[in-house]
């Protein structure tokens, strides 16, 4: 959403991914849910440097996650929902809140043994209302593949975004995206601890004088288990960045708390798998 304000003049406006990059770290995506119901909240505060000023955004994030009974293909059928509240000061200038995009999907997860598993999450975002959020609908295909063996979460999660308009009615752009999440932490105990990173992209729309955005951002985090309720905490900063207009800072925290669970499929102090937040 921070990109819609990051534009250059001389070019035609544009928005960023309906996706937050980063928004999945930490989580062994690509693995089956335990059966039952769940509810993940996750916020994340951070500051851009668009000299001359700073632009900070904050994401406040929340899904229901249903790991159903069925099996289709021989995946675990899981369903979300989601939807989130951010606020935004673009060059330090007044602060801007509002809705942004609800998320529904369908995820297939696959037990491909020896600790390995593999996802494919089909979704639909839905038109915001918010001035500053993505105004059209999108498809969002997402592809993950963990190893949670050894108390190890080695996880790759890739997203492929498709706006169903590639224009808004004031001109803004909206050009198809990857967002690729790394995570590699390991538990000791109740604590969980490692590294993470993510990666964006626009893809190419073929509109002269588009300006294609991209980030690379690392970080670290670290987790604790308090019985049911799961909690991470992840700091990632910019190396890289294309067309922001400058660097981000970020300071993410998620909580994950089972309001129905089946006790004898679930493992103690295991980090609970979700599907992320849409911005």
């Amino acid at each position: 959403m921070a990109a819609c304000f990051l534009v250059a003049a001389s070019g035609p406006a544009r928005a960023g991914s309906a996706a937050q990059p980063g928004q999945s770290l930490g989580l062994p995506v690509g693995a089956q849910i335990p059966h039952g119901v769940y509810w993940i909240t996750t916020t994340n505060f951070g500051v851009r440097d668009t000299g001359p000023g700073v632009t900070p955004l904050n994401v406040n994030a929340t899904t229901l996650a249903w790991a159903t009974p069925w099996d289709i293909l021989g995946g675990r059928l899981q369903l979300f929902a989601a939807g989130s509240y951010s606020a935004i000061r673009p060059q330090d200038s007044d602060w801007q809140s509002g809705l942004g995009q609800p998320l529904l999907a369908a995820q297939l997860a696959w037990d491909l043994g020896g600790d390995v598993g593999f996802s494919y999450l089909l979704g639909g975002y839905l038109p915001s209302q918010t001035g500053f959020a993505i105004q059209t609908s999108s498809l969002t295909h997402r592809f993950a593949l963990s190893y949670v063996g050894n108390d190890w979460n080695l996880t790759g999660h890739l997203f492929y975004g498709h706006f169903l308009d590639d224009r808004s009615r004031s001109g803004t752009v909206y050009p198809d995206y990857l967002n690729l999440d790394l995570t590699a932490t390991k538990k000791f105990g109740k604590w969980q601890v490692g590294g993470v990173a993510f990666a964006s992209t626009d893809l190419p729309t073929g509109v002269a004088g588009a300006r294609p955005q991209g980030q690379i951002a690392v970080g670290g985090l670290i987790g604790y288990n308090f019985g049911p309720v799961n909690l991470q905490a992840y700091v990632t900063r910019d190396l890289v960045d294309r067309n922001y207009g400058g660097r981000d800072t970020r300071a993410w925290l998620r909580a994950v708390v089972p309001l129905y669970q089946d006790k004898q499929e679930a493992a103690p102090n295991r980090t609970l798998v979700t599907r992320e937040q849409s911005r």
